[in-house]
């Protein structure tokens, strides 16, 4: 007798089936659904496993969800690649699959994102007709191109694919999805420009594609997108101007352009965003003022322009009552800084480093109490350092470095007990340093490199708990180092270079073990270098400041006292041996008796 082929009892279960599950259907009256179908032999073969009364429950009242249940499968392997960890088989139900949600006995959820999956996005998962939400995002390393398939879930609403290795073009067929409100694709490698057929998404709340390759201009028609509640388009390679037509986003929070190539000014009618809480243009090549409207922005929070060609700040910006970061840094911004600034109280980092901007310090800037991070460095501001900034008890950072400040560092900077990091180098700043500055027990960094200081260093200074750099060269001062340097535990960087320093090197600097680079030359210092010194200073430094190694005292002390400790041992075993023979001649002149 002839044998049947394998396919042939294959295609006859499969019809069996079939035709047991309509049967079922006509007689209870349930709705028949249909899905994408699964290729065959995949098919029959899927479908089988997942109608062994395991993985679904009452498969022949449950044909919707034994199809999902055959699309999974089949995906499985394509989506788990080497590290993927996934349960999904017939002998485990399907509501406890991982990452699968089931609503309505049909897949209405695939949420796998942090699963370490690599391989391709399964083309199958476009057969999941009742999916809702689809999330492969961060945490997994999917490659390859995104399936146009995946235009087909018309039920789907939160889409992610962030943080994989995708390739390719952002496909067309994703503007069929009218139901998506979330969007993610950040965090790949997609190239082209974005495609216009996204304008049919009219649900769309969030649109996520930061950290691309996209190219081309932003379009126009994302003004149409009314729903639109967060825009993020960072990191990618978007030329031209920011389109106007995004004023029309009356629900938009968040607006991301960053780390792009767009040009021209910052269109002023971004001012009729009146919700957004964050905008952020930096690192792009935008011009001209900053428009006086963005004053308009109520509830703005956060404002990134930094690293642009932006020329003046309105004084309008001190109406942002809410703003909490304003960052401006590496614009050509002129004039003075405007001292309407000082309104901001919630304000808590200010950055304008970098610019050409004039003038003196506003003292009402000393009036931010939630400030802790001020960034005034690469100007040309001119005058004194205001001692009202010594009432920015928050203060984490003060940057005044490279600018024209003259006269005296104000002593009550020692009261900004919170500060880190205090930078005040390549100034024309005069008088002494003050000992208050002692008192800053949080300070890891003070840089006075590269002014007029004089007097002595402050004893003081070795009261702090935690400096890890400590620089003071191409000053003018005086005296003696301080020993009480030697109290720096942390401290890693030492510069007392090219002063009028005079004195010995005090002996307790060997004390910082933890030194990687030591400079005192350039100074009037005597005597000798400290034997552990000789590394942090280095053949060079040693060179210039033309002193000997000293001896090393200590250690000549140490080995002296190892030696009279052994000769004490030395002494005492003798003195036992004489006690032992006196003993012994006393026993023996009783015994002559």
């Amino acid at each position: 007798m002839n044998s049947i082929p394998t396919r042939a009892i294959r295609t006859t279960t499969a019809l069996a089936l079939a035709s047991a599950i309509a049967i079922s259907l006509l007689l209870t009256g349930a709705p028949i659904t249909t899905a994408s179908p699964i290729p065959d032999p995949i098919a029959n073969q899927f479908t089988a496993q997942c109608s062994n009364g395991v993985a679904v429950p009452n498969p022949a009242d449950n044909p919707g969800l034994v199809s999902d249940c055959a699309t999974l499968l089949a995906a499985k392997d394509t989506l788990t690649g080497a590290d993927g960890n996934l349960n999904w088989s017939a002998d485990v139900g399907i509501s406890h699959w991982n990452g699968v949600t089931t609503t309505n006995n049909r897949v209405s959820e695939l949420v796998l994102y942090h699963n370490g999956l690599n391989g391709a996005i399964p083309s199958e998962l476009g057969s999941l007709a009742n999916l809702t939400k689809l999330d492969l995002g961060f945490g997994n390393r999917l490659t390859g191109e995104i399936h146009p398939e995946l235009g087909s879930l018309s039920n789907l609403t939160d889409l992610d694919l962030s943080g994989n290795e995708l390739t390719g073009t952002i496909p067309s067929e994703l503007g069929n999805l009218s139901n998506l409100t979330d969007l993610d694709l950040s965090g790949n490698e997609l190239t082209g420009a974005i495609p216009s057929e996204l304008v049919n998404l009219s649900n769309l709340e969030s649109l996520y594609l930061v950290d691309n390759q996209l190219a081309g201009e932003i379009p126009s028609w994302l003004g149409n997108l009314s729903n639109l509640e967060s825009l993020r388009l960072s990191g990618n390679q978007l030329t031209g101007e920011i389109p106007m037509e995004l004023r029309n986003l009356s629900n938009l929070t968040s607006l991301s352009l960053s780390y792009n190539q767009l040009t021209g000014e910052i269109p002023p009618e971004l001012g009729n965003l009146a919700n957004l809480t964050g905008l952020f243009l930096s690192n792009n090549g935008l011009t001209g003022e900053i428009p006086s409207e963005l004053g308009n922005l109520s509830n703005l929070e956060f404002l990134y322009l930094f690293n642009n060609q932006l020329t003046a700040i309105p004084p309008e910006l001190g109406n942002l009552a809410n703003l909490t970061e304003l960052y401006l840094t590496g614009n050509q911004l002129t004039g003075v800084i405007p001292s309407v600034l000082g309104n901001l109280a919630n304000l808590t980092e200010l950055d304008l480093a970098g610019n050409q901007l004039t003038g003196a310090i506003p003292s009402v800037l000393g009036n931010l109490a939630n400030l802790t991070e001020l960034d005034l460095a690469g100007n040309q501001l001119t005058g004194a350092i205001p001692s009202e900034l010594g009432n920015l008890s928050n203060l984490d950072e003060l940057y005044l470095s490279n600018n024209q400040l003259t006269g005296a560092i104000p002593s009550e900077l020692g009261n900004l007990s919170n500060l880190w990091g205090l930078y005040l180098y390549n100034n024309q700043l005069t008088g002494a340093i003050p000992s208050e500055l002692g008192n800053l027990s949080n300070l890891g960094a003070l840089d006075f490199d590269n002014n007029q200081l004089t007097g002595p260093i402050p004893p003081e200074l070795g009261n702090l708990a935690n400096p890890y750099y400590l620089y003071l060269s191409n000053n003018q001062l005086t005296g003696a180092i301080p020993a009480e340097l030697g109290n720096l535990a942390n401290l890693e960087d030492l510069h007392l270079s090219n002063n009028q320093l005079t004195g010995a090197i005090p002996p307790e600097l060997r004390n910082l073990t933890n030194l990687v680079e030591l400079r005192l030359s350039g100074n009037h210092l005597t005597g000798c270098i400290p034997e552990p010194l000789r590394d942090p200073l280095g053949s060079d430094e040693i060179a210039l400041l033309a002193l000997p190694i000293c001896a090393d005292t200590a250690a000549r002390v140490s080995a002296l006292e190892t030696q009279l400790a052994e000769l004490a041992s030395v002494l005492a075993a003798l003195e036992a041996q004489l006690a032992r023979l006196a003993d012994r001649l006393t026993a023996l002149e009783a015994a002559a008796r």
